[in-house]
């Protein structure tokens, strides 16, 4: 059966599961197959400022948001390591819908954390229902009967447009001194939220991060996840979902997916690189002659660096998928050595990648300054992705070196 996704043909079976299992393989390479057509409807995305519909669409139709989704709801419960070579094949198609998809993927990991009546909410009535998030305490809490009200305006809710949930970080609001507990993440309807269409930028630009607002919106207590629960290890939703992959401290993952894209993105920008560079013809300065660039030296060079520099994050990021993993299916505690030294392998993993877009992108000529050209625009959304404050290696770098020395780590989010 042939199906199609925006026009293009997908020679392979990407239908619904009908409750079975559907195999690592099988989902990694279901991704594999959306890669083409995610490129051809890149500009589209960056224009529209959000990821298509089709898009979106086509990705709940692969199953690929059901990787992290516990079974009691039709999930697979795969590891880190599958949902990483997942979020990788989605983010060589397109930069921006895989960073939505790599991030809000992870959400279905979280949502299956909170106690099971939440998730009866969200997916009760719709288990294709995904949830956006914008995790900065941006937000108030007032108790009230049998919940909280919570008001606030948070930045950077990536997908928000494609998602029927979201949730955001908030504080409770009080006077006295703040408990351990007085903050975590609040789950509500998109249709409880305004959002406000700020965003215009420059990398990214199809991830449609704009601002929510909401006012005096009613959270029942079922709704509310503390920061502390999401960190345990002992989330209430693991008397539901006992999978170790619940246990998973949440802020872990969170690192892990951005990287993930970030990675994808560079696998993309390579692939149009080497497909480019091998029909081209230059007469540069320094030759006296009509050559193929393909030929030139320097350009090999770049290609090689490249290629190692992906190579080498990936398998650094899969090394540690499988360590975390392991380590919590053994029932052992992550200890802060072990978490700090995931987070700084994750965010060099961003560094390599992204030195290998720079690379190749300053080797291209002046053809990958057009803006029609996906070369620049892989630059640009890999630029923005190591921005992030998880990502950046100036920040992490120093935090992952701190605690090696012996130094506390010093992060509420840690």
């Amino acid at each position: 059966m042939v199906q199609e996704f925006g026009g293009y043909p997908i020679p392979r079976h990407i239908k619904r599961s009908n409750g079975s299992i559907v195999s690592s393989e099988e989902l990694v390479e279901r991704a594999r197959l959306l890669v083409p057509q995610l490129r051809v409807l890149q500009e589209q995305t960056e224009t529209d400022r959000r990821v298509p519909r089709e898009s979106f669409q086509a990705l709940i139709d692969a199953d690929l948001y059901r990787v992290l989704m516990p079974k009691r709801f039709g999930g697979f419960e795969h590891g880190l390591d599958t949902y990483v070579d997942v979020a990788f094949e989605v983010a060589r198609g397109c930069g921006s819908t895989g960073w939505v998809h790599a991030i809000t993927s992870t959400y279905q990991m979280l949502l299956a954390m909170y106690p099971l009546a939440a998730q009866d909410d969200v997916w009760g009535a719709d288990r294709r229902a995904v949830s956006a998030a914008a995790f900065a305490p941006a937000g108030k809490l007032t108790p009230v009967e049998g919940g909280y009200l919570l008001s606030g305006k948070w930045m950077f809710c990536s997908g928000i447009d494609n998602c029927d949930w979201v949730i955001v970080g908030a504080r409770f609001a009080t006077g006295e001194a703040p408990p351990p507990d007085d903050r975590g993440f609040a789950l509500v309807p998109k249709t409880e939220f305004e959002t406000e269409d700020n965003w215009h930028v420059v990398g990214l630009a199809g991830t449609g991060s704009k601002n929510i607002i909401c006012s005096d919106v009613f959270v029942p207590v079922h709704r509310f996840l503390t920061a502390a629960e999401a960190r345990s290890g002992r989330p209430p939703g693991t008397m539901a979902n006992p999978a170790s992959l619940y246990r998973i401290p949440m802020f872990t993952v969170i690192s892990i997916s951005l990287c993930a894209a970030i990675m994808g993105m560079a696998q993309g920008a390579y692939d149009e690189f080497v497909d480019g560079i091998r029909e081209r013809i230059t007469r540069g300065a320094s030759i006296t002659k009509a050559a193929p660039m393909a030929e030139i030296p320097a350009v090999q060079l770049r290609v090689g660096e490249a290629q190692a520099s992906i190579h080498a994050a990936r398998a650094l990021i899969d090394k540690d998928c499988k360590a975390l993993m392991a380590t919590v299916a053994s029932g052992g505690e992550l200890g802060v050595d072990q978490r700090a030294r995931f987070k700084g392998d994750q965010a060099f993993a961003a560094r390599l990648a992204t030195e290998a877009v720079d690379r190749l992108f300053k080797g291209g000529g002046g053809s990958g300054l057009f803006t029609q050209s996906r070369m620049q625009r892989y630059w640009r959304d890999v630029n923005a992705g190591a921005m992030h404050i998880t990502m950046n290696w100036d920040v992490i770098g120093a935090f992952s070196g701190r605690v090696a020395l012996g130094l506390p780590p010093g992060s509420e989010q840690f």
